[in-house]
């Protein structure tokens, strides 16, 4: 006969102080960080969080008395100077609300059914940031592979960040197998029975995304850390039952995983129906959404015109044939076309520029400027005698151009022809 966990009638000082303060700081964290886990709550995020904005600049102004005032938010970096100030006031608050809270209720014995609830809502934001995470990365839209503009680029010359994006983006295998990682983790969430091993598998999946986020300086710290506590947080009423499987070779009792039902039939009933749905929406909107963006970005996006490497045969200004000499810091050596409305030309020095390029592929013209030089901008009209070869003929500057150039095949790339080997006789490390 097995025996299950009961829970407690009553707990210590120190668990109930701990429950109070992780309710606060994780509600607050996930009102304030929604991380797109229920439908359309975004649209409202966009709607409280602006005054969010002018109060947390406030607090850098006046109390922290920050060297700068805070005028970056939330963007594709979660990790601005906002969002820590955000997380140091959600701390605070957590802080006080615990000593109020502890002063106010000293006489409660537990926490089990708000335990049993936060837990719940944890489970659902973890699990539901794990499904995003997994499907983005099993319809391979988080991380492209190298484009022609990554290829030319020095290996010493690319960011922490840009070389993480371009090793998990070169493999789609790999891919598959950590969206597959992070989708499995998100699902065992959702389900009481499986939820503990979904934190196990969660704890090792968010804490890699951690690890690589900061020692590759990906600006999702924050994030990636919060979601490391919270699988700790869920795992934390296994604790021992855990440390004696795993730890000291004891028996482990079956966990108590009874739901907190409600007395009225129709309340439990429409809580369970609402989860389903949840769930279902959850996972069918996300690849849904997933699979529409592959035409917008991602390895299955369409290619711009003219995508690819171009190699200069002959640049002539006013009719000159300019030499392509190392020192030279104003003829084209190379040009590469890697995403819609930009390109990048490196000079014979090997300096290079990001270009505004603007093509009308009807009249075969082309419109380029630097992104620190608007004024100055250059016309072209370009043709394609075959596939491989590109002439522009233009003005820049009050010069007449006219570049050859001719195009150069990816598969050269030993990073791109390499490809899979079972069988090496000897390792191939170049």
């Amino acid at each position: 006969m097995t025996t299950t966990i009961a829970e407690p009638a009553y707990w210590s000082p120190g668990r109930k102080i701990a429950l109070r303060f992780f309710f606060i700081f994780f509600i607050q964290y996930i009102i304030l960080n929604p991380n797109g886990v229920l439908p359309q709550v975004d649209v409202l995020y966009e709607i409280y969080i602006q005054p969010m904005h002018s109060f947390i600049v406030w607090v850098g102004a006046h109390i922290l008395h920050l060297d700068k005032p805070i005028s970056t938010f939330t963007n594709g970096s979660g990790d601005t100077t906002f969002d820590n100030v955000l997380l140091l006031f959600g701390f605070v608050l957590a802080l006080v609300g615990t000593i109020i809270w502890s002063l106010a209720d000293r006489k409660a014995r537990n926490y089990n059914n708000l335990f049993y609830w936060l837990t719940v809502i944890v489970r659902y934001y973890v699990g539901i940031t794990m499904i995003t995470y997994g499907c983005v990365k099993i319809i391979k839209l988080q991380f492209p592979g190298p484009s022609p503009d990554r290829l030319l680029q020095p290996f010493g010359n690319a960011s922490p960040m840009g070389l993480a994006w371009t090793y998990m983006g070169y493999s789609t295998g790999f891919n598959y197998f950590t969206g597959l990682a992070e989708f499995a983790c998100g699902m065992l969430l959702f389900f009481r029975r499986t939820a503990t091993l979904g934190a196990i598998i969660g704890l090792v999946v968010a804490g890699n995304i951690m690890a690589i986020n900061y020692c590759f300086d990906v600006p999702v710290k924050l994030l990636s850390t919060m979601l490391v506590i919270m699988c700790a947080y869920i795992l934390s009423k296994d604790f021992i039952r855990l440390l004696n499987f795993f730890i000291l070779n004891k028996p482990a009792q079956p966990a108590n995983l009874g739901r907190h039902q409600f007395k009225k039939r129709w309340k439990n009933i429409t809580l369970t129906t609402v989860k389903y749905i949840l769930v279902v929406y959850t996972v069918a909107m996300t690849f849904y959404g997933d699979l529409q963006a592959r035409t917008q970005y991602g390895d299955l996006a369409k290619k711009p015109p003219l995508y690819g490497i171009y190699n200069v045969q002959s640049f002539i200004r006013n009719k000159d044939t300019i030499p392509a000499l190392r020192t030279d810091t104003s003829r084209w050596h190379k040009l590469t076309i890697s995403y819609s409305g930009m390109a990048r030309v490196i000079m014979s020095n090997d300096s290079s520029k990001s270009h505004d390029f603007k093509i009308d592929t009807v009249k075969h013209t082309i419109v380029m400027n630097t992104y620190t030089d608007t004024l100055n901008k250059a016309y072209y009209t370009y043709s394609q005698p075959t596939k491989d070869i590109l002439q522009l003929k233009g003005t820049f500057k009050k010069d007449s151009v006219t570049i050859n150039l001719k195009k150069y095949d990816l598969n050269n790339f030993r990073l791109i022809n390499r490809g899979f080997h079972w069988i090496n006789e000897y390792p191939y490390n170049r």
